[in-house]
């Protein structure tokens, strides 16, 4: 069984920053992701242990250490400044620490120029002109055509699928099936 007492970084919260959070928990509004980190950093407040928090908010100990964590490393870049910020400065400052940070993600897998070269293939052509077997096209004869133009050295008709489905709703006139 993992204690707390190894844990003994201590977080202290102003009275601004005290009534911020709890008017944050309190909102009608406000996301409950939010919320949640909001309630940990102030039972952090209150020495209670990780685990403890955990236990009471419904959450994992690594939760509760990362958000009072992330709070205390802020309280530290913020220094003496946050002391001088007005109640609307310092609840954009704590807003935007709690909010969920943006995710780099996976690269993408294809350019722009090459998704429109497609959906140009899609609209300017018929697939009889391209030498397909076919009256209109599908999924798997713009992936095949893609990939013989070299427009993409390779791509799933699933693949197709998806884009062209989210991009031209509204066209009329260019993918069917």
């Amino acid at each position: 069984m993992v204690t707390d007492d190894l844990d003994t970084r201590q977080l202290i919260l102003s009275e601004n920053q005290r009534r911020i959070l709890e008017s944050l928990v309190r909102r009608t509004l406000c996301p409950q992701a939010v919320a949640l980190r909001a309630k940990v950093v102030l039972a952090a407040d209150e020495s209670l242990g990780m685990a403890r928090i955990g236990r009471n908010l419904g959450c994992s100990r690594e939760l509760a250490r990362r958000w009072r964590d992330r709070f205390s490393d802020a309280q530290a870049s913020w220094g003496a400044s946050a002391d001088q910020w007005d109640a609307d400065t310092l609840t954009d400052k704590i807003v935007e620490l709690l909010e969920d940070r943006e995710r780099s993600g996976a690269p993408a897998t294809f350019t722009p120029e090459q998704l429109c070269q497609i959906v140009a293939l899609a609209c300017e052509k018929r697939p009889e002109e391209c030498g397909r077997p076919v009256s209109h096209w599908t999924a798997r004869e713009l992936a095949d055509e893609a990939i013989v133009r070299q427009i993409v050295p390779a791509i799933s008709p699933r693949h197709v699928g998806r884009f062209l489905k989210k991009r031209t709703s509204g066209l009329t006139g260019c993918v069917t099936g």
